[in-house]
């Protein structure tokens, strides 16, 4: 019940966002978002081992996904180097500055990363952004649904063990026709039915992938969810591991649709 009630505040909250605020606000919501994430990665780290440099990675995460295009995208890259120099310096003992560098780097290309990308995504339309969150939460509820009622062959069973082969191909099959009708319905312009049916399900295959790898970080971690943020759905982190997949492979494919 817990889900459901959060999915029914989230769900309306996010589409008024994404269709009717004004960019900047888009903007600044999907860095909000993102640092709320990258906080759940960062202790998921140190529960590794890790040793992130926080206030450095919130600094370049942030600049990340507010920068202007990727040329500045680019030199954002460059600043945030530039912070992890300064922070390493200050690393004690320095036989700890490798692993806390490579944690905060891996944190924000891996979580800040594809907001940076989704805001793009919103700049080519809001309904491309949305097609791609319409798909997460589409294969997201009946892989869990289907999975949870019907499951009985392990998809990945070492990462995460509650997940089924009947929950993945329920995924595909309801999520992928969905965001192929939305596009071809919604999106003005868009490709053919068949070109949209496999962007579909190459982005719901993209954010399946990305709920497995946020689970075998977990799983290293022993630790079921990443945070308590959102009732029933656990953090911020669990709740937008699929976009971290989905939104760049959305982003780049839609990129290379238009260009040619």
């Amino acid at each position: 019940m817990k889900r459901v009630l959060t999915a029914l505040l989230l769900i309306p909250a996010v589409v008024f966002v994404n269709f009717r605020a004004p960019r900047l606000l888009v903007w600044i919501l999907l860095a909000a978002v993102s640092l709320l994430a990258l906080r759940e990665f960062f202790t998921l780290a140190e529960r590794l081992g890790f040793h992130p440099y926080r206030i450095a990675g919130y600094g370049a995460g942030a600049l990340l996904v507010l920068s202007r295009g990727l040329p500045e995208g680019a030199l954002i890259v460059l600043f945030s180097l530039l912070l992890l120099a300064l922070a390493l310096q200050r690393a004690k003992p320095l036989e700890s500055a490798f692993g806390a560098a490579a944690s905060t780097l891996l944190g924000v290309v891996y979580v800040c990363g594809p907001f940076f990308l989704a805001r793009e995504l919103h700049s080519l339309g809001p309904h491309w952004l949305f097609f791609v969150l319409l798909i997460n939460w589409l294969g997201d509820s009946a892989a869990f649904y289907v999975g949870r009622s019907f499951g009985r062959h392990k998809l990945a069973r070492r990462v995460s063990p509650q997940k089924t082969w009947e929950g993945t191909i329920a995924s595909l099959c309801i999520s992928a026709p969905a965001g192929a009708a939305y596009l071809f319905y919604f999106q003005p312009g868009p490709p053919s039915l068949p070109v949209s049916l496999l962007l579909a399900a190459t982005i719901n295959a993209a954010a399946q992938l990305g709920d497995l790898s946020e689970s075998a970080l977990k799983r290293g971690a022993q630790i079921k969810d990443s945070g308590q943020l959102l009732p029933g759905h656990g953090g911020m982190l669990d709740r937008i591991d699929g976009m971290l997949f989905s939104v760049p492979a959305c982003y780049f494919l839609v990129a290379w649709i238009i260009s040619t």
